[in-house]
């Protein structure tokens, strides 16, 4: 999964004159070669398309994302994401976290993941419950609807905790128009459950099933939520013909990410 020619590719365009970009009609973001110095050789400036996934691919490698089992794909949708929003100015630029749920995988599986995305490390892994009107021991279905009792799938930011039946929990607003935008009124928080456990997973053969919410096991569920709250990203991801986004541009994500990280090499380099 690696790819070796990521730190070049930075020194490359931070070295010469960064060329613009254009998009072709194929949909291929490519530097416009007129705009590049005449003594900057065009194959030694790597495409910000280029740059952008092989940063996912170093960072997918050195978090150990794959030994955490996490899919590359599922990462790559989230971080492309999480970098959508921070384009945006929807998260809170003093935390580099990111929180994954692949509910393409069985509720015995750990399928919630924490990432901080600047120290390239899982800061938690965890089962995690989806909405008891989605499926059994599989989430297979998806609804934004009040009363659904259905997970919802898309991007969220957290928002503020407060203290309810379940205990401490955590807010989320829901992005994705028509997937998750009643989170709110339909009362979708992270919180802890009892029915999230390896000892109810023996008992029934899977995990307990919320109404909508992703809970967590109650040993970690606090420390998980004062961790991602305020303004954090988190996304649900799951297979869904119909599930679409426009956090899901990648070339609006690059945006973000070349100035967010060219900005980081720089500051490195100048020290």
């Amino acid at each position: 999964m690696k790819r070796k020619f990521f730190a070049f590719s930075f020194i490359a365009l931070l070295s010469f004159e960064i060329p613009a970009h254009s998009i072709s009609l194929n949909g291929k973001i490519e530097p416009d070669t007129a705009s590049v110095a005449t003594t900057t050789p065009v194959a030694e400036v790597t495409s910000a398309r280029d740059s952008f996934e092989d940063y996912l691919d170093n960072l997918y490698d050195e978090a150990d994302l794959k030994k955490a089992g996490l899919s590359f794909d599922v990462f790559r949708r989230a971080a492309t994401g999480y970098f959508n929003l921070k384009q945006k100015n929807k998260l809170n630029r003093n935390k580099s976290l990111l929180t994954v749920i692949d509910f393409n995988k069985s509720s015995r599986e750990r399928r919630f993941w924490v990432i901080d995305m600047d120290k390239k490390k899982v800061l938690y892994r965890s089962l995690v419950a989806h909405g008891e009107g989605s499926g059994a021991d599989r989430a297979v279905k998806f609804s934004n609807l009040v009363n659904s009792h259905m997970s919802s799938l898309g991007f969220y930011v957290t928002e503020n905790t407060y203290t309810g039946k379940h205990g401490l929990s955590l807010k989320l607003s829901g992005l994705d128009k028509g997937f998750n935008t009643n989170a709110k009124s339909r009362a979708v928080v992270v919180h802890g459950a009892n029915y999230v456990s390896d000892s109810f997973i023996k008992q029934h053969g899977r995990l307990g099933r919320s109404h909508g919410c992703p809970a967590l096991p109650t040993e970690i569920s606090s420390k998980v939520i004062q961790l991602i709250k305020g303004g954090t990203c988190l996304y649900i991801d799951a297979q869904s013909q119909n599930y679409t986004s426009a956090y899901l541009d990648a070339d609006n994500a690059i945006k973000n990410f070349e100035q967010e990280i060219l900005a980081k090499q720089a500051k490195l380099l100048s020290k």
